[in-house]
């Protein structure tokens, strides 16, 4: 009773913060209000091509420099390693004014900059640029139909032309939106960091927040006599984009080249939430919808066909043993047949235990943290206005299952070896298998992006940033999850191992065929989603569809389970005893079919990449994620088989 008057204050402060509280967001990025004429200034992301796949910075071709300097953005880990270069620009934008400016003209082109400006051109490079945390947009209609595209391109090429003309006029459309400050409390996770508005701010925050950016490029002929005696920011009288190819501004030595930009606002009743709206929306949504669930209806079938089959099997065979008395189960055990016969050698130790061990590790580790990453996505704590935010969670998930992976694999190998002996050799292995791996296919594709000056690279700095990270985090938590480890109860076989392992019969098919069939079922949940996953990377496009991902991930662990579990009692009604890799494959495999499809659709779906290095790039982070995939599958396909083993064998008592 003591505590009462405790719960009743702290009851009322939650009624008076729920009093106050009329709204709750969580948008990814802390709202800003603006007053009519302030000042904002765009920033520049790399510029990008789904041709090369090569991102490089917007200050490596001669544009316009801000007057302080080019300063780069704060940038977090996933940022960095996605290749993003966030710099300052000199476009210059106050609310609410309606204004033509010029900004600055070039000297001379040389033959470097025309060959460069000429070769990001052809190349399809897109300019992206932000204003209040929102890329800009462009609007173009193809066959009557409306298409978004984040970007615009830095020039075209006319069709039947050698000739490239540099876009260096472009007329923006800011959408606002009033607002008038009624007491909503907005909470942040991007880049501005946390950031709460109030009652109390009612005042502060009335003004106009930024709701839409949209663009549409030109490419105009200036005089350069005329227009290098202009400032920077001076007024100039509004253009309209020019038809005519003469009045363009063509890319060719000697040439100088004036940028200039218009901006006009508008009002929007779209509110500040939803403004990310127009850039989330999934082309074909419904296909993408009929499609994933017919995936699920068809694999939930088949999945639940299966396990019934095997369920009734299994539980006939125990039933028909429990239901005969003791002299007839003493004749049994002498006529035994299937899975019964290898009784003396199921728990026997696999080939390369040590191996097995530390794939299952970095298997539960991968697994847990996708898993974990998907549900905070769902929820949607990982919005797209936080760039870098996604791959930023998975490292630090990562890093901090290490413990959970050191764990696993010294449990699993004390169960399989009788002894702790060892742990320590393990847990470093296991620390070291798979971000070893990553590390060096990074480090090989680094050099081919060092070669190309891309801003994809990653730099020296953030490699030492990596490096500490993964020995001064994961491998002190993986050694502290195999201590753990060592301490837990180890798991005890239900029956003995015989001395001299049992002859396998000859069979007409060998295993590893039947493993490799296993790993289609698991991918035919799989497909459909990969299609879309992939695109959202090489293609450019936002991927925020992370509800079907989530259900299609469980569907996808239960599938893998019930192949694996199939495939395992197949060999043991063959007397194959040797079902520990067999079980990690059967589900593992369904990586071999991802890393074909993902060859598949380099062929077929990204045609347009161009050069020997950019599909060497897209090789090497397919098979990143091939590795990746076959240790999480692979693992749920062990757990889930090494306990239907166990239960197997525990309910059958043969002496």
């Amino acid at each position: 009773m003591g505590n009462m008057p405790g719960i009743c204050w702290g009851f009322q402060l939650l009624i008076l913060f729920v009093h106050h509280c009329y709204g709750f967001y969580l948008p990814g990025s802390y709202m800003h209000t603006y007053s009519t004429k302030d000042a904002i200034y765009a920033k520049i992301n790399s510029l990008t091509s789904i041709e090369t796949e090569l991102p490089f910075s917007y200050y490596s071709l001669p544009y316009c420099k801000p007057m302080g300097g080019i300063k780069k953005s704060a940038e977090n880990l996933g940022e960095l390693l996605m290749g993003d270069q966030i710099d300052n620009s000199p476009y210059r934008f106050r609310m609410n004014v309606n204004e033509s400016l010029y900004l600055c003209t070039t000297s001379p082109l040389n033959e470097r900059e025309v060959k460069l400006l000429k070769q990001r051109t052809r190349d399809l490079y897109q300019v992206n640029m932000i204003l209040d945390n929102l890329p800009v947009m462009r609007i173009t209609k193809q066959n009557g139909v409306n298409i978004q595209w984040t970007g615009f391109p830095i020039g075209y090429t006319p069709p039947n032309s050698n000739d490239d003309y540099i876009i260096n006029h472009l007329k923006f459309k800011v959408l606002v939106h009033e607002y008038e400050g009624s007491g909503v409390q907005i909470i942040g996770t991007g880049e501005e960091g946390m950031g709460v508005i109030s009652e109390a701010d009612k005042t502060k925050a009335s003004g106009f927040e930024i709701v839409g950016f949209e663009v549409i490029p030109c490419s105009v002929k200036y005089d350069p006599e005329v227009m290098t005696k202009l400032h920077m920011y001076d007024n100039i009288s509004s253009v309209n984009c020019p038809l005519e190819l003469d009045k363009s501004q063509i890319i060719r030595e000697q040439e100088r080249i004036s940028f200039t930009y218009e901006v006009e606002f508008v009002k929007s009743d779209i509110r500040w939430p939803s403004r990310w709206d127009a850039y989330l929306k999934m082309e074909g949504s419904r296909v993408h919808w009929f499609s994933i669930l017919n995936s699920l209806m068809v694999i939930t079938f088949l999945a639940g066909i299966v396990f019934v089959i095997l369920l009734r099997t299994v539980r006939r065979d125990l039933t028909r043993y429990e239901e005969l008395d003791k002299e007839a189960q003493a004749q049994m055990n002498e006529e035994l047949s299937g899975w019964k016969l290898v009784v003396g050698d199921v728990f026997r130790e696999p080939n390369h235990s040590k191996l097995l061990c530390v794939m299952i590790g970095d298997g539960v580790q991968i697994m847990g943290m996708a898993l974990v990453t998907i549900v905070f996505a769902a929820l949607g704590f990982m919005s797209p206005a936080s760039r870098g935010m996604l791959l930023t969670g998975m490292i630090i998930l990562y890093l901090f299952l290490g413990i959970a992976a050191g764990y696993v694999a010294v449990c699993l190998w004390r169960t399989l070896k009788g002894t702790a002996e060892g742990w320590r050799s393990l847990s470093w292995s296991v620390a070291c298998f798979f971000p070893g791996i990553v590390f060096v296919i990074l480090t090989a594709l680094n050099f081919i992006l060092w070669g190309s000056k891309s801003t994809g690279a990653i730099p020296i700095s953030l490699y030492f940033i990596l490096l500490s990270l993964w020995f001064c985090i994961s491998v002190p938590l993986t050694l502290l999850g195999g201590y753990f480890g060592t301490r837990a109860e180890p798991i005890q076989y239900p029956v003995r191992t015989n001395q001299i392992p049992r002859e396998i019969p000859a069979r007409k098919y060998p295993s590893w065929l039947l493993v490799l069939g296993a790993g289609t079922l698991p991918f035919g949940t799989l497909f459909i989603e990969l299609f879309f996953i992939l695109s959202s990377i090489w293609l450019g496009r936002f991927y925020y569809v992370f509800g079907f991902l989530l259900i299609v991930l469980l569907l996808l662990i239960i599938v893998c389970a019930e192949v694996s579990v199939v495939l395992t009692y197949m060999h043991l009604c063959v007397e194959d005893w040797r079902w520990w890799w067999n079980a990690f494959f059967a589900s593992g495999s369904v990586s071999l079919y991802v890393f074909l499809y993902s060859i598949n659709y380099l062929v077929f779906d990204l045609q347009s990449l161009s050069g020997p290095v950019s599909a060497v790039l897209y090789l090497g982070y397919s098979m990143i994620m091939a590795v990746a995939i076959m240790l999480a599958t692979g693992t749920i396909g062990f757990i889930t088989s090494f306990y239907f083993v166990h239960y197997l064998f525990s309910s059958v008592k043969i002496d």
